[in-house]
């Protein structure tokens, strides 16, 4: 569905510009809305970021087709610093907003917080790419020195010293995490990507470094705690074993019994304890116990391991019809949708009947995708080798990396409308009107969305948007199986009341459309996110 990068070219105007534009209008629309909503000096400096991204993003485009990027980067895509550049900075926004409508001041500054650190590290992603364009773009520098000015100034007199080290200190992370991983796993991200990814875990493992150091009996809720470690947990993980295995051949039963030992050791002995030091009790126990507390969570639990086992006979299914068809090498599109289905069938249910197992589970479900990655990268014996061949009928242009990792993107597209939303903001019908709906934005723009626009833009489409391969029908077919979609939402969850708020709801839906049209990022993560941003608002 995305776009073949255009070859090589030192020029400005090059032939993915107007996709590139179009894109860009979609997000500064959401960017003024948002602006409008707020209005306030942060959001100023949210549209300055904006202004000053979308000439970098030039810049960083320039930089993928000459080649001449710092690190190997995803070609099959523009660099997407725009709409990577503004997420966390709107989150930030109108968490603040919603949090300070329920009179909740820790949150409100929480968000404030989430903002700035957005746009520390958006600016830096815009430094380093000023700073190895040749030859220097004085006109760029300007226009991004005087925005980044003005959000320094902004903050530095609205930020207290204690959030201005928090800032600085993901900041830090983030710039040894992009020079870490980066280098292990060319071709996995676009610029934009690499920047809300590396900057979503390094703000993950910086509040939970912070959490750590300063852990109270009975403070916090230990679902977050265990969404923190089990990210944390994984990512370094991750970071040990590609490691390790520079220095001997992770393919060999050796060290696939040693890397088995060794998940053995670093769960039972670094994850389970920093966990227990947080949570004050034995997390086995207390995991086991919030997840058989109540007769509706063991039947969830046993729909959901159903729903599990459909999804790996469908993997088993394509393989065999692959096997019998050897011309046929990839999956077709509506194969692969089958499992936005699949997802969508798991998470309504847990929206509507219990969300905090819902957020546990696919915590757990996360651990469990990326260690099976981990196993299929290293060549882990012995399902290293099946789960390749099993996965590689899935793949698409967008796992152009040594990962596979649209179905990890699937999982956290569902799941952030239900990790990101602070539980202690939604009281005092702080989501009420659209913001009921903010649980299900991944289910409406990814679950539902950009599944039927697929699926029908595949199919039946003919009419293409400018300068992409998506087509109108399947846009309109999107929007309209998302306006369904809301209205059975009304009818089946009864926590949900809109209060008119019709015509936010349809131009949130229709615009994050139009971005799934023009964006050639991973749509299963950036369209939910900015679904939830204007939900909110």
């Amino acid at each position: 569905m995305t776009r073949e990068c255009a070859s090589p070219a030192p020029g400005a105007g090059a032939p993915l510009s107007g996709s590139v534009l179009a894109e860009a209008a979609v997000v500064f629309a959401m960017v003024l809305s948002i602006h409008a909503a707020v209005w306030d000096r942060y959001s100023w400096c949210a549209v300055a970021l904006a202004v000053q991204a979308f000439y970098v993003q030039y810049k960083w485009d320039r930089l993928l087709q000459q080649g001449s990027a710092v690190f190997q980067f995803r070609m099959s895509a523009n660099s997407g610093l725009l709409p990577a550049s503004m997420v966390m900075p709107l989150l930030g926004l109108v968490m603040k907003e919603r949090c300070q409508a329920a009179e909740n001041p820790y949150f409100e500054r929480f968000g404030v917080v989430v903002a700035a650190t957005g746009m520390a590290v958006a600016l830096f992603s815009s430094v380093l790419a000023l700073g190895i364009t040749r030859p220097v773009p004085t006109n760029t520098c300007v226009i991004s020195g005087l925005a980044g000015g003005v959000i320094i100034y902004i903050m530095k007199h609205s930020l207290s010293v204690g959030e201005v080290i928090e800032v600085l200190e993901v900041l830090l992370i983030f710039v040894y995490l992009n020079m870490i991983l980066l280098c292990l796993l060319p071709r996995c991200f676009t610029p934009g990507e690499a920047l809300l990814v590396l900057g979503g875990i390094s703000f993950v493992l910086n509040q939970l470094i912070k959490r750590s150091l300063t852990v109270v009996e009975s403070q916090g809720d230990p679902v977050d705690f265990f969404l923190l470690v089990v990210v944390v947990g994984m990512v370094l993980m991750g970071i040990f074993f590609s490691a390790l295995f520079v220095f001997m051949d992770s393919a060999t039963w050796a060290s696939s019994i040693f890397f088995h030992l060794m998940t053995c050791v670093l769960g039972l002995g670094v994850v389970l304890p920093w966990l227990h030091r947080l949570i004050r009790r034995n997390p086995l126990l207390w995991l086991l116990q919030f997840l058989f507390q109540t007769d509706t969570r063991i039947y969830l639990l046993a729909y959901w391991s159903l729903l599990a086992t459909l999804a790996c006979l469908v993997v088993l299914y394509q393989n065999a019809k692959r096997s019998s068809e050897s011309k046929k090498h990839q999956a077709p599109t509506v194969a692969r949708k089958y499992f936005h289905f699949i997802v969508v069938a798991t998470y309504v249910p847990g929206i509507i009947f219990d969300r905090p197992l819902l957020y546990v589970a696919a915590a757990v479900c996360l651990a469990v995708f990326i260690f099976l990655e981990y196993v299929r990268y290293f060549r882990i014996k012995p399902l290293g080798h099946t789960l390749r061949s099993l996965l590689s009928l899935f793949l698409d242009e967008r796992d152009s990396g040594p990962l596979i990792l649209t179905h990890i993107y699937l999982l956290l597209g569902m799941s952030l409308p239900i990790w990101l939303v602070p539980r202690p903001c939604t009281q005092k019908g702080s989501l009420g009107g659209a913001r009921a709906l903010v649980p299900y934005a991944g289910v409406l723009a990814v679950g539902v969305g950009d599944t039927v626009a697929s699926i029908f833009g595949s199919t039946i489409g003919e009419i293409r948007w400018p300068g992409t391969k998506k087509t109108f029908e399947g846009t309109m077919t999107s929007i309209f199986a998302q306006i369904i979609s809301v209205a059975l939402i009304l009818i089946f969850d009864s926590g949900v009341d809109l209060n008119y708020s019709y015509a936010w709801i349809l131009g949130s839906i229709s615009t994050v459309s139009l971005l799934e049209a023009y964006t050639t990022q991973i749509d299963n993560l950036l369209l939910p996110l900015y679904l939830l941003i204007l939900l909110m608002a």
